[in-house]
């Protein structure tokens, strides 16, 4: 079976029971033909360095990227290690995948708020000590390191994600990343703009712009699945969104921020404690589903399998190099990658690599 390296999926997408959940979700990936496993991290059972290795022990071909860690939470040779050992274990098929994280939940665990600086300079650091490089005495905006190396055996290129959504992000990942991982719910009209953003940037800095992988992060829930749980998918997960950071989310579309000054004066939102995607119930979203605009959910592959693919296929169309079927497992999308399959352009991804910042 040909591998779709255009196409990805997020493992143990939103709050899982169990880690091992992956486990099925990469084979089955695997056997349906997608491309590549993405791995988001939480501070909970969701940490990226052990979900990287049980992905890569679990598969054979499928590519790997974290989507995202943050660079502040491991000291850089530790980070540096992590990815050392699963380019090794993978031969080659994975991808360090780097993030700002999100703001309020660094201000509660104490976690100083990333800057472009720190990760530019973490970057480098980074590429620096996987070419074999010592770093005598670094001195930046990453941090003070009297030295930083694995030793002078190594000489490797490990390719490096970012998931981006401001503008500055977007160029920063145009000009000195491999990929960049957009943000779930753009408009067509956001995507458009992030990637000729991103591409620009590439450009800017003397790069080829097709050399950078873009990737849709592209909300695939079809009809086939119950109802209460596609509700949960959609309208769960924008309502975590906003939540987290909805201003952010909305200033990036050029929506309307009225509908989200109601969403946070709802009595329900404000009396909610936790994520809306993880623990409300099926009467608490319908209800948060009156609240959010149907134009800020239309951003998503939902419907029959025809029609989801439909919208997959137009994120191309938009200018990604890539979709990531998020918010659902291999398994709840099988029937759309199917469709997929029957209709996907002969020959036209045949150039992209497993790694999908390759």
């Amino acid at each position: 079976m040909q591998r779709m390296n255009e196409l990805g999926f997020y493992t143990l997408a939103g709050a899982p029971k169990s880690p091992r959940d992956l486990i099925d979700e990469v084979r089955e990936g695997e056997r349906l033909g997608l491309g590549a496993a993405f791995i988001s991290e939480r501070f909970n059972v969701k940490e990226a360095a052990a979900l990287s290795g049980a992905v890569g022990a679990v598969s054979s071909e499928i590519g790997i990227a974290t989507a995202a860690t943050n660079h502040n939470t491991r000291h850089p040779m530790v980070t540096a290690a992590f990815a050392m050992t699963m380019h090794k274990l993978t031969g080659g098929r994975f991808s360090l995948g780097l993030g700002r994280g999100i703001a309020p939940l660094f201000d509660a665990f104490g976690l100083p708020r990333i800057s472009t600086a720190e990760i530019e300079d973490f970057v480098g650091i980074m590429r620096r000590i996987w070419k074999g490089e010592l770093i005598f005495g670094h001195d930046g905006p990453a941090g003070k390191y009297p030295l930083l190396t694995m030793g002078p055996d190594y000489d490797e290129h490990i390719p490096l994600t970012f998931t981006a959504f401001a503008p500055q992000s977007l160029k920063l990942g145009g000009r000195i990343f491999d990929a960049v991982v957009l943000h779930t719910f753009f408009s067509d009209e956001t995507t458009a703009r992030c990637v000729r953003t991103v591409k620009r940037a590439a450009e800017e800095a003397g790069r080829d712009p097709a050399k950078v992988r873009v990737w849709s992060c592209f909300a695939t829930v079809g009809d086939h699945l119950p109802e209460p749980l596609r509700l949960k998918k959609t309208v769960g997960r924008m309502a975590t969104y906003l939540q987290g950071y909805g201003d952010l989310l909305i200033k990036t579309n050029r929506w309307d921020p009225a509908p989200l000054q109601r969403f946070r004066d709802d009595a329900m939102i404000k009396g909610f404690r936790g994520a809306l995607d993880a623990t409300a119930t099926n009467e608490e979203l319908e209800h948060v589903a009156s609240l959010i605009p149907a134009e800020w959910l239309a951003a998503a592959a939902t419907g029959s399998p025809s029609r989801c693919v439909d919208k997959i296929q137009a994120q191309f169309d938009l200018g990604c190099d890539g979709v990531i079927l998020h918010g659902a497992t291999p398994a709840e999308l099988a029937p759309i990658v199917e469709e997929y399959r029957r209709r996907r352009p002969a020959g036209r991804f045949d150039h992209l690599a497993a790694n999908p910042a390759g």
